[in-house]
């Protein structure tokens, strides 16, 4: 009697870890290739609010309920920071319709030389719908030390004197403002669209 007790706890054991099994197997196909790097709970993300081109405080917490981009950058960038929008700019148009529950924020980390007006113009030539925002460098310090990003000026020979170093990654805050995804600098237009549609789906 007893034998037959464990030979039947076993079984049911084993059926569980089966069902398990399964469970996982089911779960882990139904999560697509994902191209940037999942935080999975999320991270809490700093609240914020840099100077618009209308002169507004503009931050990812007026847009909740919506993916929120950021990516941190200046407008005399020669390479990173114009092919990175371009990406944004093009994943935007692969996402369709669905291109409205997204909001693209270009945080410019040159104040000297990069007035919000200017800052906004920039990020609207890659997408009509994005926002370029920036502050002072002391507020600029607080936002980008809150979410890991480096910057640095640096001197260089000729008429610009300066350029700035910084982070090349990119971040997406989810529709609650929690930090959700990274991506890198090599992220194609393409796989940016598909893990937006997954994050839109979530």
């Amino acid at each position: 009697m007893i034998r037959t007790r464990f030979l039947l706890a076993g079984a049911a054991l084993a059926l569980l870890a089966a069902l398990a099994a399964v469970a996982v197997g089911i779960r882990l196909a139904a999560l697509p290739e994902l191209h940037g790097t999942l935080l999975d709970p999320p991270l809490p993300a700093a609240e914020f609010a840099l100077t618009s081109a209308d002169g507004g405080a503009v931050g990812p917490q007026d847009f909740r309920g919506r993916l929120v981009v950021l990516f941190f950058g200046f407008t005399n960038c020669p390479d990173v920071c114009p092919l990175t929008m371009h990406r944004l700019g093009s994943a935007m148009e692969e996402l369709g319709d669905r291109a409205d529950q997204v909001q693209v924020i270009l945080v410019s980390v040159d104040p000297e030389r990069d007035p919000p007006a200017k800052v906004d113009e920039y990020a609207k030539r890659f997408h009509p719908s994005f926002i370029g925002v920036t502050g002072s460098d002391d507020e600029l310090r607080t936002v980008t030390s809150s979410y890991g990003i480096y910057y640095a000026r640096t001197e260089v020979e000729g008429a610009l004197g300066y350029t700035v170093d910084h982070s090349a990654s990119t971040l997406v805050l989810d529709r609650n403002g929690g930090l959700r995804m990274i991506w890198p600098f090599d992220t194609t237009p393409e796989g940016m669209a598909s893990d937006l549609r997954y994050l839109i789906r979530r």
